[in-house]
């Protein structure tokens, strides 16, 4: 058999055929967060023949990626390669045939656009609600379907986004409009979940919950991408693989005063990049400021969610961690207004991935 026959067991599908991997053939897909759910998500996109993938990541592997982040080696942690480059190395050889494009960035507003503009749909691999909401701004400005999913600890969530078009709101890519509309993520989560929300990096995930969680999501893109759309599952979908529960929720239609998709206040795209870092010089260490920040940092909780994971102390000034070597082994001293210090490198964004995992952005 050769090698225009590697589709054939998907194209035996019906609703599939030669017309929908065609389709497949000659569309692009966003993927912002190349870690656990972006990395399989990429990989099996790029099976499934999709024409070009655009991957965006501004993380580096570490060795606690290997549990779950399936497309990746310990070669390419040893190299300390950025997640998005790896990758593209990896799904080359998967799959020569397609066009694959690494951006090892901070997918932010001063960039989404840009990044986004040739994408049909776009696909969550991210790990905090900032991004996600950013992804939805571009998503009902631009009508793009948009696939949004989450997973921690033993518990994951699908839910399709596909904001529809109207005369005065045209798709910009016209043959992936979907003919319903649902609710967008601001419509389900109006504000984004508190910093001390729960995280795979402050209380563990169970790798097998997130393939699982990527595999569904990436079925909804390809019955996207080939225009099922009655095959869409419109509804948002929750998993707790160890618990063995599952739950289907119906969600409401979009919300009249969402400020999002209703009022078409694009709070996230319309707002410059709200985290400033700058390498602090001769010190082998980054400063973060999250100007965004309105709140006092709970030094307590944000001791309770360092415990497992670094030596950690702190009074009413300051809290200083010391990371285990599992994590990196670096030193941050955060201050009460969420600025913080991390010492052991000075790239940033290294600083950036620590910052979201520990604090949050």
């Amino acid at each position: 058999m050769t090698q225009e026959n590697r589709y054939h067991r998907q194209q035996l599908l019906p609703g599939i055929g030669s017309a929908g991997q065609s389709l497949l053939a000659n569309s692009t897909a966003l993927i912002v967060g190349c870690g656990a759910l972006g990395s399989v998500s990429a990989e099996l996109l790029t099976r499934a023949g999709v024409g070009r993938i655009i991957l965006v990541d501004r993380d580096i592997l570490e060795w606690t990626n290997l549990q779950r982040q399936i497309l990746y080696t310990e070669d390419d942690v040893i190299q300390n390669l950025p997640k998005a480059h790896a990758a593209k190395t990896h799904l080359t050889r998967i799959n020569s045939t397609i066009q694959i494009d690494a951006h090892a960035v901070d997918f932010t507003s001063d960039n989404a656009e840009s990044l986004a503009a040739s994408a049909d749909i776009l696909i969550d691999g991210t790990d905090n609600f900032t991004t996600r909401f950013l992804l939805n701004d571009l998503a009902v400005k631009h009508s793009k379907p948009y696939i949004y999913a989450g997973a921690v600890g033993t518990r994951g969530m699908v839910f399709p986004i596909l904001p529809g078009a109207s005369q005065s709101n045209p798709p910009v890519s016209p043959h992936i409009t979907a003919n319903v509309t649902t609710p967008c993520l601001r419509c389900l989560f109006p504000d984004p979940p508190t910093q001390n929300t729960d995280t795979c990096d402050t209380v563990g995930v169970l790798g097998p919950a997130v393939t699982t969680i990527a595999s569904i999501q990436t079925t909804e893109a390809i019955k996207v991408l080939t225009h099922n759309w009655s095959a869409v599952n419109c509804n948002l979908l929750e998993f707790d693989l160890w618990t063995n529960q599952s739950r289907s929720f119906s969600p409401p239609p979009p919300l009249d005063d969402c400020p999002c998709c209703a009022l078409r206040n694009f709070e996230l795209l319309n707002t410059p990049s709200n985290t400033y870092s700058a390498r602090m010089c001769g010190r082998n260490a980054v400063q973060i400021c999250a100007s965004n920040n309105t709140t006092q940092i709970d030094f307590t909780q944000l001791h309770n969610r360092f415990a497992q994971h670094a030596a950690v102390n702190h009074n009413d000034h300051l809290l200083r961690a010391q990371l285990n070597p599992a994590e990196g082994g670096y030193d941050l001293t955060i201050f009460p207004d969420g600025r913080a210090i991390i010492h052991g490198t000075d790239h940033i964004p290294t600083a950036k991935s620590i910052y979201a995992k520990f604090i949050g952005l």
